[in-house]
């Protein structure tokens, strides 16, 4: 009996340390099935479809290569007179800008990555078609929304909406919707995606379901961009971060082809921004002799924070690590798009390439950086300009003036119909964007109705006069970005009748749009003016957040 209770004790000791175990670290569990189901190879060449062997006589339509960031901050770049503490310069990026055309007012078309890619591929608000919010695992949400270090606003977790999610890899981009790489496909184009996709990962959904020739690169929001102990990498961990714990425990270092040789899943080959700079240049040498659309989709600077050791040791004038770590996440950025475009210049196309950069929303607030947004107040997931406002510069020298400005306003949402008249295309009927191209020629824009949707938050910019509608908290901000483009004053209780005349403008918007495809599992509190790493106080504005 002894023996009995001895073995009977240790048992009950396994099963608690087990428990212990379990519930401390169950959110690895994710990243750990994923691998077992998808497993990652061992590092592989790709070999992209080649064109022909000499370039055909004759006039051909543009090229087009856009060129997208990862959660960048606005005041991330130099162009605009900022750069990482300062410090990091980026020539290369500022370059498409300066000797091209920068258009002043540049918005994303939402403030998280699916929704803001969503819009960019069809040139629709992505509420048109239910993409309402960004793409993530449901243990995701429910960890976050149960690690917030925050006493004082705490996430809301929406259990009884679990049910009604649909598997993770079927939440994406409808296939029936017409994508940007679909129409210049139709036109002769050889399409190529190159970096992070997030809009879907069933056949239908994958990149080869949406128009693409072929594809090298991230299906889901994000990955790591080398092994954490990889001898080269330095690593910047936040610990005050929830999202940042969930990704290192689960995020892999791979990326996915599909292409003529077939599908796989492997590890790429060193750091993934300058891979992915790597494959976009051999990309463009293979296909210099035919019309090429080119989707180069960095996953820089999103977390996790990783760098390379001599992008690192360049930036020691940075005293703060985690600062110093994104600064060179933002140099190899920098240097990749130069590369891309030093392989214009040395294959010839460089005269008639479209090279079109933004960003898919602004930096995050839970970087704990306090200026990458710098001069707009808010962050990536609010509707303040810090969240929306991007850099976006339009080169292409054989059909646009170089080192102008225009003042916009420009979104995501008018790619579509920019590239689709670049390349003599007809743009779907159903878009809501524009063609920026007599805009980018010097004339004169006339005054437009923008909108943004999550869930109960709500904004419209009408003109000059921006509107947000927030749920929690409930309130109105009205800003005129004339006057206040950083949005310091708040004329709401001034104006009460342009509030209400406002409003009507995002009721109307809403009242012919469908459900989300999934619904919000998380409601999450981003303060407007401070970082993740601030504490709260109870006179800082923030709103939810829903995803």
């Amino acid at each position: 009996m002894k023996r009995l209770a001895i073995v009977g004790g240790v048992l009950a000791l396994v099963v608690l340390g087990a428990f212990l175990l379990y519930r401390s670290y169950w959110y690895y569990l994710p990243g750990i099935v994923g691998n077992i189901q998808n497993p990652i190879g061992a590092h592989r060449e790709v070999n992209w479809a080649p064109g022909p062997t000499e370039a055909q006589p004759g006039a051909r339509p543009p090229n087009v290569i856009v060129i997208v960031a990862d959660d960048l901050g606005y005041n991330d770049i130099s162009l605009f007179g900022g750069g990482v503490a300062g410090v990091v310069k980026t020539p290369h990026i500022d370059a498409i800008g300066s000797d091209g055309v920068v258009i002043e007012q540049g918005y994303t078309s939402n403030a998280t990555c699916s929704p803001s890619r969503a819009a960019l591929m069809t040139g629709r608000y992505p509420t048109r078609f239910g993409f309402e919010f960004t793409s993530a695992p449901q243990a995701f949400a429910r960890y976050i929304s149960h690690s917030s270090p925050n006493a004082l606003r705490q996430p809301i977790f929406h259990e009884d909406r679990v049910p009604a999610v649909p598997p993770r890899e079927t939440l994406g981009l409808p296939p029936g919707e017409t994508t940007v790489a679909e129409v210049l496909k139709q036109q002769g184009y050889h399409t190529m995606l190159i970096g992070k996709w997030h809009l879907g990962e069933t056949a239908e959904m994958r990149p080869v379901g949406q128009g693409f020739d072929e594809s090298l690169g991230v299906m889901q929001g994000a990955a790591m961009f080398l092994p954490p102990n990889e001898p080269d990498v330095v690593n910047a961990k936040l610990p005050f971060d929830p999202i940042d714990r969930f990704l290192w425990a689960n995020l892999p270092y791979a990326v996915d082809r599909e292409g003529p040789e077939g599908k796989s899943r492997f590890r790429p080959q060193g750091y993934v921004t300058d891979y992915f700079a790597d494959e976009a240049v051999r990309a463009i040498e293979a296909n210099r002799n035919r019309p090429f659309f080119l989707y180069l989709s960095f996953t820089a600077p999103h977390t996790p924070l990783q760098a390379t050791r001599a992008d690192y040791d360049a930036l020691a004038d940075i005293p703060d690590h985690t600062q110093r770590v994104y600064g060179a996440m933002i140099r190899a950025l920098d240097r990749g798009v130069g590369r891309v475009m030093q392989t214009l210049r040395d294959n010839g196309v460089d005269e008639n390439t479209i090279v079109i950069f933004v960003s898919d929303n602004g930096g995050a607030w839970y970087a704990g950086l306090a200026d990458i947004n710098r001069p707009f107040r808010g962050w990536k997931s609010t509707f303040f300009e810090g969240g929306i406002r991007t850099p976006y510069f339009v080169r292409w020298p054989a059909g646009l003036p170089r080192g102008v400005r225009v003042p916009g306003p420009a979104a995501h949402i008018d790619i579509m119909s920019t590239v689709a008249a670049a390349a003599g295309a007809a743009a779907p009927a159903n878009v809501d964007g524009v063609n920026l191209l007599p805009h980018l020629r010097g004339e004169p824009q006339a005054p437009r109705t923008l909108f943004w949707r999550s869930g109960p938050y709500r904004v419209v910019r009408d003109g000059d006069w921006k509107l947000q509608v927030s749920q929690t908290p409930d309130r109105a901000w009205l800003f005129n970005l004339r006057d206040d483009p950083t949005e310091q004053t708040d004329l709401s209780a001034r104006e009460p009748q342009r509030v209400a005349d406002m409003r009507a403008m995002i009721e109307k918007q809403n009242a012919d749009a469908p459900p989300p495809l999934w619904p919000a599992l998380i409601e999450g509190p981003v303060r407007i003016d401070v970082p993740l790493n601030t504490p709260w106080t109870e006179d800082q504005e923030y709103i939810y957040w829903s995803n």
